[in-house]
Order: C-alpha cells, then sequence, then structure tokens
C-alpha cells in the first residue's frame, strides 16, 4: 500500500462482489488502499482464496466470502455475516459479478440453458444483492449501490444475446432503485464500462473467434480494451463522498 495513497475512504464499509478477478479484483485493490474495510463476495473459492491472500498486507481490512449471488439465501447470510465483520453498518455495495456466454452466436443457436444461466447471474444476482443490501441502508438512512452494466444492451447491441439482454434488465434496475431508494438517503449509480481486458472479456473474444472464425475482429476487439485498473478509479470515487452529487448512470466508454 502506497503510504502516499488518498485515505478518502478510510472510513467506509464496502462489499464488493466479482471480488476476485478481473475489474472486480482492481476495484477490491484500489479502495483497499485508500483505507476502505472491504467484504470480497465472488463465487470461485480459489481465486476468492488468492485475492484474500494478495491482500493479506491489509489483515483486519479484508475477508472473502463464497458467494453464489443468484442463491437468496447464501446472498442474504452473506451479507449479514459481513455486515457484523464491519461492526453493524454497510456504507457501499460495488456489485460486479456477472457472466457471459454465446459471444456471435446466431440467434437460432442460442441455447435456453446458455441464456437462463447469464439472466440468473446477472439480473438475478443484480436484483438479489441490491434487495439485502438495502435492508441495512434503509435502515441506516444512508449507503450508496454501484451497479455495473455495460454499452452492450443499454447504449448498442451486443455480441451475445443473453449478456446484452441481462445488461438491459440491469440498467432498469439501477434506475428503478435510484428512484425509490433516494427516499432513504441512499444514491445509487451505475456504472456503463465499454469493453474491458479482463479474463470475461478475453475469454468471450476467443469463444467469439471460435464461433466466427474472424481473426480480424478479434484482434481489433482485444486491440481496443480498456484497462480494469482505470474502472477501479472510477469505482472508488463513486465510493466516496465526493461523488455525493453524481446521479445516474456514468458512462466510461
Amino acid at each position: 500500500m502506497n503510504p502516499q495513497e488518498s485515505k478518502r475512504l478510510e472510513s467506509k464499509n464496502i462489499i464488493i462482489t466479482g471480488s476476485a478477478s478481473g475489474i472486480g479484483l482492481a476495484t477490491a485493490t484500489k479502495v483497499i488502499s485508500e483505507g476502505a474495510k472491504t467484504a470480497l463476495f465472488d463465487a470461485n473459492i480459489s481465486d476468492l482464496d488468492r485475492a484474500v491472500l494478495s491482500m493479506n498486507s491489509a489483515a483486519n481490512k479484508v475477508k472473502g466470502w463464497a458467494v453464489d449471488v443468484a442463491e437468496e439465501n447464501k446472498v442474504k447470510d452473506a451479507i449479514s455475516d459481513a455486515v457484523g465483520w464491519f461492526g453493524g453498518r454497510i456504507d457501499v455495495l460495488i456489485h460486479l459479478a456477472g457472466i457471459l456466454r454465446g459471444s456471435y452466436l446466431p440467434i437460432e443457436e442460442v441455447t435456453a440453458e446458455d441464456w437462463d444461466a447469464v439472466l440468473r447471474v446477472n439480473l438475478r444476482g443484480s436484483f438479489l444483492i441490491s434487495k439485502h443490501v438495502s435492508s441495512y441502508m434503509i435502515d441506516q438512512s444512508h449507503g450508496v449501490i454501484i451497479l455495473t452494466s455495460s454499452g452492450a444492451g443499454v447504449t448498442e447491441g451486443s455480441s451475445s444475446y443473453s449478456y446484452g439482454s441481462s445488461k438491459g434488465g440491469t440498467h432498469g434496475l439501477a434506475l428503478t432503485l435510484a428512484r425509490h431508494l433516494s427516499t432513504y438517503g441512499i444514491r445509487v449509480n451505475e456504472v456503463v464500462p465499454d469493453q474491458v481486458d479482463t479474463p470475461m472479456m478475453v475469454s468471450a473474444a476467443k469463444e467469439a473467434l471460435s464461433n466466427t472464425g474472424d481473426k480480424t475482429d478479434y484482434e481489433v476487439t482485444m486491440g481496443r480494451l480498456s484497462s480494469a485498473k482505470s474502472i477501479a478509479e472510477v469505482m472508488a470515487f463513486l465510493a466516496s463522498d465526493e461523488a455525493e452529487a453524481v446521479k445516474g448512470a456514468i458512462s466510461t466508454t
């Protein structure tokens, strides 16, 4: 941890989902460096263990929970445990858990199983984590919820029918949460990133190459990926009190 790093999140208790890799890991690293006490949620136990171990210098500032965000009881229990570990208060949720399947498959080849799997994690998961974090924030009369959608399904089409649909749904959820939760002093923001250099995006690009055989499109995609660290900077700002006046969706495209 850089001793010169800003400590604007020193007093914040933050839950980050999808925190074992990609934007989630970069965001966890960033907010912990700024002093936040951070609960890492991820379904991948081995990656989660490595993430927690990599931040062991933060000691009492970080702890991991293996959580499938689409399993309501597990979400509810993990949030309860994390809030207890925090000492009874949750200030910020940064929700980044998500999956992508079926890049560049024609509609007639998209399976119902893959459709259901993506909507289950990306949209149902966003609803469940928001629902159970909100119950604490409403009682506190304050909090910040940051959801992550995508340009895919919000500002343009997606390479994947299921992914684009799930992110369009998350966009609608964020707008609705913002409208209803502002009454309780809860700020809801939505980050809308473009394509980012993460394991999920690289895997999707390779899947698209396999499905289409278009090496040129693959190389163009890989060449325009932005860094996960740049998105983490945005997330850390939104988690801070400096973003108090920021409303709605923030595009990083």
